[in-house]
This record gives C-alpha cells, sequence and structure tokens, in this order.
C-alpha cells in the first residue's frame, strides 16, 4: 500500500474549484458528495501523488488519464464479507424466508465496491437454496473495483477477519467451504459466481435500469449531501418491486425524507425499510 509522502491542505475553496473542472473536463459530478468526505480524499491523492493545489488542477486537466485515476481513488470505499454480522443475520431470519414467494429474485448491491458484500449475499442464498432463482447485480462507479469484484480473488490473510464476521453471523457452515487458497490468495467458487453481474452503474446521475426485491446500498449514502441522498432514495424507491426491501447502512436513514410514508421499517437500529406502496 502507498504511503502518503507529506502532509497536503486544501480549501473549501479550493474543492469548488476540483468539482467544478472535473465535471468539465470530464463530465464527472462531485457536487452532491459532503464536502468534508471530499477533502479528506482529495488531501490523500495530493499526499500519495506529492501534489499542490496547483499541480492538482493541471493534472487533471493535461495529464491523460489522471482524471479517470481521480475518480477512481475518490469512490474507493472500504468494504469486507459478512460486514455487521447482524444485519446478515436479520436478512437470513427475516427477510430471505418473505423473498421465498418470489418465483425469481432479483437483487441490486448499489456502490458494491469490490464485491465482498455481493458474495456475502450469494452465500446467504446458496443456504437458504435459493441461488437458482436469484440473480444479484453488483454496480459501482470505480471500474478499477469492479474489475476486482469480477475476479472474485482477494487476498487471503483477509479472510481471518472475514471469518469471523461469518461466524458471528451465527452461520453452521464455514466460510472456507465458499473459497479456494492458492498461495496467498483466496478464490471465490465458481457456483458462487454463476448468477452475478457487476456493472458501472452512477447513483448520483444514471437512472432505473431494473426491478428489484432486495436493495442494499450499506455506507454510501454518508458521503452525499442531502439533496443527492434524495434523489437516491427516489431512485431506490422506483427501483424496487411492491413488498420489496432496500437495506440501507447502520449510519443511514430514509426517516428524514418525505418518501418514508410509502416504506415500512422493518428494522430501525438495522435501517432495513419494505416497499408498501
Amino acid at each position: 500500500m502507498a504511503q502518503l509522502k507529506g502532509t497536503y491542505d486544501i480549501s473549501f475553496i479550493e474543492i469548488e474549484e476540483i468539482v467544478f473542472l472535473l465535471k468539465n473536463v470530464s463530465g464527472f459530478d462531485l457536487s452532491g458528495y459532503t464536502r468534508s468526505s471530499l477533502k479528506r480524499r482529495i488531501q490523500r491523492i495530493m499526499g500519495l501523488e506529492e501534489m499542490d493545489f496547483v499541480d492538482l488542477k493541471n493534472a487533471i486537466v493535461n495529464l491523460p488519464g489522471f482524471h479517470q485515476f481521480f475518480v477512481q481513488e475518490i469512490s474507493v470505499n472500504v468494504t469486507e464479507m459478512f460486514r455487521d454480522p447482524a444485519f446478515y443475520n436479520k436478512l437470513n431470519t427475516d427477510i430471505l424466508p418473505y423473498l421465498q414467494s418470489f418465483q425469481r429474485i432479483k437483487i441490486w448491491s448499489a456502490g458494491c465496491s469490490t464485491g465482498e458484500e455481493v458474495y456475502s449475499l450469494a452465500i446467504l442464498l446458496k443456504e437458504n437454496k435459493l441461488s437458482d432463482r436469484a440473480f444479484i447485480y453488483g454496480t459501482d462507479i470505480n471500474n478499477k473495483v469492479l474489475d476486482i469484484a469480477k475476479k472474485g480473488i482477494y487476498p487471503l490473510k483477509k479472510f481471518k477477519e472475514y471469518s469471523d464476521n461469518f461466524n458471528a453471523y451465527n452461520s453452521k457452515e464455514s466460510l472456507s467451504n465458499y473459497y479456494t487458497a492458492k498461495y496467498d490468495a483466496a478464490i471465490i467458487n465458481h457456483d458462487l459466481r454463476q448468477n452475478i453481474l457487476f456493472s458501472t452503474h452512477n447513483l448520483a446521475t444514471d437512472q432505473v435500469f431494473n426491478e428489484f426485491h432486495l436493495i442494499t446500498c450499506r455506507n454510501v449514502l454518508i458521503y452525499f449531501d442531502l439533496e443527492l441522498q434524495e434523489r437516491v432514495i427516489n431512485l431506490f424507491y422506483e427501483s424496487l418491486a411492491l413488498f420489496g426491501f432496500l437495506c440501507l447502512g447502520t449510519k443511514e436513514t430514509i426517516m428524514r425524507h418525505q418518501i418514508m410514508n410509502n416504506f415500512k421499517v422493518i428494522d430501525k437500529e438495522l435501517n432495513i425499510y419494505q416497499k408498501i406502496k
């Protein structure tokens, strides 16, 4: 992992310049991202690349491929398999039994990053004998992390923590049943990857692309301002089948949004909601 080479600072006025510049150069709009989050991420890039503000602007405009790299680094999110085991236990005990009544089950993992959540969902489906009639779409704006997700190959050392999460979720199985260890890598088993499609989707600008029975978007909305959160939550509402479920992160909620009237709260603490109208 690259180390920061120094301490670099950027003002909120300069952040607005970067947001404006990037939109004009690449069409990618960061205007709905919270400024505190952008500040941290931009300063991280400046440190890694040893750039001051002027260098950064010049690179975005003049350095071939830099604005693509910049967008990828801005959008990198931390993820892991079976993160928040209580959430997966709730899915297993309350949500998946309900979804068994559907002939086909379509799931969308939005902001899926490197795919660990998608494969966690695939394991739940397999354990509940739903794999053959379920399909998972994993989307992100970052092609770099999607490439990792598509391969389903992760550092083996990460699976100690993933196994702890899995055991806390209370499965009767062992996580090692779902991957093959080879040297220092863990490869997700082929049967788990069959009914999964990873593709690019920008929550800030793209539209509905299917109808889903379950949507998970955990720890993504916290990086958006209220206006963009409103847009994305409405996108999820329009993408859900009637009586479908929306799952957000523990620090996210739809309670303050008007669309909440169209949802039933399934679990307030875990932020799981069901579309009722």
